[in-house]
């Protein structure tokens, strides 16, 4: 656009769940931004979420019935995708049909992980992007976690320019399981736990491996090695449990996602040098709440990482009762106990940072760190992993094979 910079950046959100409302809390961090609309499918979630953009002092949101209706208000600068992994491609397509037809004045979109559920998907995400002129960022919350950032600063000023580049990282995510069913539905959300977490993983080690100022293509991925296991939700009794809270679509005696994944990934920097990233990624970890570890590995120095390895506990004996809730920390399993707080969740695992970084950089029209062509990457990496997954051999890159490939347990994708 000619009228860059703008002053203020007005967002449009698709989507007022779980993570969308992540994502508004965190924007309270962000300077130069305004939430003025919302789409969703039930009228009722979009009241809430308009009612938080006022309470947070955000601006003035707007309640929108369509999807077009968001994109044709002239006061909506950018879109925040935020709706469930099935919806993403559609909502794309519509934003490409109006921006092109000139019925709407979008001109920067961002996309929550993963981009799609197939390289096939992701490829026409990036393309509709493209095709429309728009600036396109992709949200990887982990990339802008404050330890991540920190850290990689550190370690890549202070160690590896005397004694050489990381060439190891190992980063893991863990929790309980999702909050909606659709992430338990293998066609919705296009995999299992591999798909939904195993995206951080990849992507933020590769963050991690990336020499500060290079970009992300120079790292050049050479191997996969994935496996998948389903280690509790399978179990009759925890099967029945998502029965009974999600309803018979979520049916793990019979149609089970997993709930377990590993990792190995190969890959060359630009001088030949062999980097590693090991992760894991589990639906079935029970502790005080989501955990995550990273870990970065050089010549002479090492960073670690622990979600809850908090500064901040708080202890609560069995006279303290009360009723569940995440107030603590997120995917909280616990109300009694020694327990981990994380005082900043939105600060912590990245979102402020991340929020303000889309803002500044479509603001000023400047590519962000992430854009759809890294989300594309990351699923390639990710069907990659499922493939190796299901024929127990290692995939070797290039793998043109996977262009078409869709994962075991997603293979009824319409």
């Amino acid at each position: 656009m000619s009228n860059l910079p703008k002053e203020r950046l007005r967002v449009g959100f698709v989507g007022s769940g779980f993570i969308a409302q992540f994502h508004l809390k965190s924007m309270v961090g962000v300077r130069n931004v305004d939430v003025v609309g919302v789409y969703s499918r039930k009228a009722e979630n979009r009241a809430h979420f308009s009612a938080m953009v006022t309470e947070l002092g955000l601006g003035a949101c707007k309640s929108h019935e369509t999807l077009e209706s968001l994109l044709r208000d002239e006061s909506v600068d950018a879109i925040w995708i935020l709706s469930p992994n099935y919806t993403r491609l559609d909502t794309m397509r519509t934003i490409h049909a109006e921006v092109k037809a000139g019925r709407s004045r979008v001109f920067a979109v961002a996309c929550e992980k993963p981009l799609a559920r197939t390289i096939a998907e992701a490829r026409e995400m990036l393309r509709l992007a493209q095709d429309a002129g728009l600036n396109h960022g992709y949200l990887e919350n982990q990339v802008f976690s404050t330890p991540v950032l920190r850290g990689k600063e550190i370690v890549w000023r202070r160690a590896a320019s005397t004694t050489g580049r990381p060439y190891l990282a190992r980063a893991a995510e863990e929790h309980s399981g999702p909050h909606e069913a659709w992430f338990w539905q293998g066609d919705k959300q296009g995999g299992g736990v591999l798909s939904d977490m195993m995206c951080h993983s990849v992507e933020v080690a590769r963050h991690l491996l990336t020499e500060p100022g290079a970009p992300r293509k120079s790292l050049r991925v050479k191997s996969v090695n994935g496996t998948v296991a389903n280690l509790k939700w399978t179990r009759p009794h925890y099967a029945d449990q998502l029965k009974q809270r999600y309803g018979s679509g979520v049916d793990y005696r019979n149609h089970p996602s997993e709930d377990f994944a590993r990792a190995t990934v190969a890959l060359e920097d630009e001088e030949g040098n062999e980097l590693m990233i090991e992760a894991t990624t589990s639906w079935a970890y029970v502790g005080a709440g989501l955990r995550i570890q990273l870990e970065l590995l050089g010549p002479e120095y090492a960073m670690e990482f622990n979600s809850l390895d908090t500064g901040l506990k708080i202890f609560m004996s069995r006279a303290v009762t009360g009723s569940e809730g995440e107030d603590l920390v997120e995917k909280q399993n616990a109300e009694q106990g020694l327990m981990p707080v994380l005082e900043d969740e939105a600060g912590i695992y990245g979102y402020t940072d991340e929020n303000r970084h889309m803002t500044e950089c479509f603001r000023k029209g400047e590519t962000p760190l992430e854009t759809f062509e890294d989300g594309l990457a990351v699923v390639e990496i990710l069907m990659g992993l499922y493939r190796s997954a299901e024929i127990g051999e290692t995939v070797r890159f290039p793998a043109p094979e996977l262009e078409d490939y869709v994962p075991v347990v997603a293979r009824h994708i319409s």
